[in-house]
């Protein structure tokens, strides 16, 4: 694993030792291509984190700002690694989802949800950002699941906008309603 392109390119992130899905180079640069546009001066939330690397792909890549969340202190540990070799400290969130997306102190340009494969966190998020009004008014959320498990069109205020198939895996793009 490790970072793609930008001002950190080439530099080897690690994952935390437990049960994670990093995503993998080739999707991570799949993904980062379709959003490039979009995070000169962005801020960022990492939800689900593992290693942070798509907050550091961020970073790398023009985004001035990535909060990050996971519950998890393998995931934190290896998070803290990882900024460590890009000379950052992070803004870390030790706690849950639900907990981050209710005390988070900002609004953000992208919102990666990449939590474990087969949960049913994705509606829950997706509700939270609208409730919590956390994005900016071009913000977007991305959301990383399996290409077999179909998210909705409409989630309270989002709609998707794109869907992504890389293999196994699909990003699904949600923005505000119009």
């Amino acid at each position: 694993m490790r970072v793609i392109a930008g001002k950190y390119k080439g530099r080897t992130l690690i994952a935390p030792k437990y049960d994670t899905r990093p995503t993998l180079d080739r999707m991570k640069e799949t993904l980062f291509n379709i959003i490039n546009y979009r995070l000169q001066d962005a801020t960022v939330l990492d939800l689900f984190a593992g290693s942070g690397q798509l907050a550091i792909e961020s970073l790398s890549r023009g985004a001035v700002r990535a909060i990050i969340c996971d519950n998890n202190r393998q995931a934190v540990d290896s998070i803290k690694q990882n900024f460590a070799k890009i000379g950052i400290t992070p803004e870390i969130m030790f706690c849950d989802y639900k907990r981050c997306l209710a005390e988070v102190c900002c609004k953000f340009d992208i919102i990666f949800v990449d939590p474990p494969y087969k949960s049913d966190y994705y509606l829950s998020v997706l509700n939270a950002v609208c409730v919590n009004d956390l994005l900016n008014e071009n913000g977007i959320v991305i959301c990383e699941h399996l290409a077999e498990d179909d998210l909705p069109k409409t989630v309270s205020c989002l709609d998707k906008y794109d869907s992504r198939k890389i293999g196994t895996v699909m990003f699904d793009f949600f923005q505000r309603s119009k």
